[in-house]
């Protein structure tokens, strides 16, 4: 049986530095929206306004908040007793008196008040979830094994969602999923080669058997998420997530970049050679993810002398560079980001990518493109989609 018919319902290396539902991933960190917003929308914007400020901010008195968003005393003062009482916001005890008069009360995001669930699927090998905090703190880790049969990925992947929502010590605000594959703005699988979907509703899937909110998205457009809210990334700035495939996560001017056809950062399957190479899971030669994915990799990795093995990855790393190139010539992004094994990536692979990079560009305009590693590891997909619930459920990104 098939999914669809499932009943189951500078350019060197550098460190690095309930409300209703929708699919939008939020505003990014600008607190204010730039056009108008419309009366029946104002108290939802405005909620979200606070919760957002409190999410970077950190504690703050009433009066701090009417100052930071704009608010009147008075509607900060309505906002937040109601926050209160939903169990989004709590009071975090007198600030410390530094002056004559009553010292004002703290209030902050109450971070542990409510639990998300988030869930990887780009694993070669595994398939991982967590429970996370509201500020994207693992609290609960699991993993299982990526099953042989297609048939089998939804039921495991409902199994895993299960007991995460089962270990939850809070109330679970939704559910987050990051998927390998092109990803419709309803979370339906358009193609997944690697794990045999196409127009598979997942999301749908999820919604049913848990009876929560769910949001899924493509894996690399989750994990920039997680670089632009937790990883200090700039506002326009491309994600190179390499895993089982390799596709890629776009933000330019903090907005993520999905495409007409919810295609866009699909750069496995871009062409970087005519010179032969491996045959690609999706049958074409060339393709950049029969040289990047780190299974494609390791089985040519294997045995292979030290020479040898820098040659291999030095290829791999031109390849990437030669897909980059034109995105950065196109869109100007000040930043590329690369997500995945620091052992494969991390070296001779990253270096030759910028190497290639600079060549392939206008030197006076991209020369200062930063490339680095994250350091969010293996969880910055748990976290993209952490966020993915914050932005879909309160507004906050």
């Amino acid at each position: 049986m098939s999914p669809a018919d499932q009943s189951l319902p500078t350019a060197t290396l550098e460190p690095a530095v309930p409300a209703a539902r929708t699919r939008s991933f939020g505003s990014g960190r600008a607190l204010r929206q730039g056009g108008k917003v419309l009366p029946e929308h104002a108290r939802g914007h405005n909620r979200s306004l606070v919760l957002q400020t409190l999410f970077h901010e950190g504690a703050m008195s009433r009066a701090d908040l009417s100052r930071e968003t704009g608010l009147t005393r008075v509607t900060i003062s309505d906002l937040v007793s109601e926050l209160i009482d939903d169990g989004f916001i709590a009071e975090k005890g007198m600030r410390e008196a530094s002056g004559p008069g009553k010292p004002a009360m703290l209030v902050d995001l109450d971070r542990d008040g409510h639990r998300i669930v988030g869930l990887d699927l780009s694993g070669a090998d595994v398939f991982i979830g967590a429970v996370l905090s509201l500020d994207g703190e693992i609290v609960h880790r699991a993993e299982v094994p990526v099953p042989d049969g297609s048939d089998e990925v939804v039921a495991t992947v409902v199994d895993l969602a299960r007991g995460l929502v089962d270990r939850a010590d809070a109330p679970v605000l939704g559910v987050g999923v990051g998927t390998p594959g092109v990803v419709d703005d309803r979370g339906v699988i358009l193609t997944a080669p690697n794990l045999g979907w196409a127009g598979f509703d997942l999301e749908g899937a999820l919604r049913a058997a848990l009876r929560l909110p769910v949001l899924v998205a493509n894996d690399a457009n989750a994990a920039v998420l997680a670089e632009y809210t937790f990883g200090g990334a700039a506002d326009d700035v491309l994600l190179v997530k390499v895993g089982r495939g390799v596709g890629s996560g776009l933000l330019a001017s903090g907005q993520p970049m999905r495409g007409a056809r919810f295609a866009a950062g699909e750069i496995g399957h871009v062409t970087v050679g005519t010179d032969g190479g491996p045959v690609c899971v999706c049958g074409k030669i060339g393709c950049l993810e029969a040289w990047l994915s780190v299974p494609s990799l390791t089985q040519r990795l294997a045995g292979a002398g030290d020479a040898e093995r820098e040659g291999i990855l030095r290829d791999a790393g031109e390849r990437l560079g030669i897909a980059l190139a034109p995105v950065v010539g196109a869109l100007d992004v000040t930043e590329i980001v690369l997500s995945g094994p620091l052992d494969l990536l991390d070296g001779p692979l990253a270096d030759q990518a910028v190497q290639t990079l600079r060549t392939r560009t206008l030197a006076r305009f991209h020369d200062g493109v930063s490339v680095r590693m994250t350091q969010q590891g293996q969880d910055i997909v748990l976290r993209g989609a952490a966020v993915m619930v914050l932005s879909g459920q309160l507004g906050v990104s």
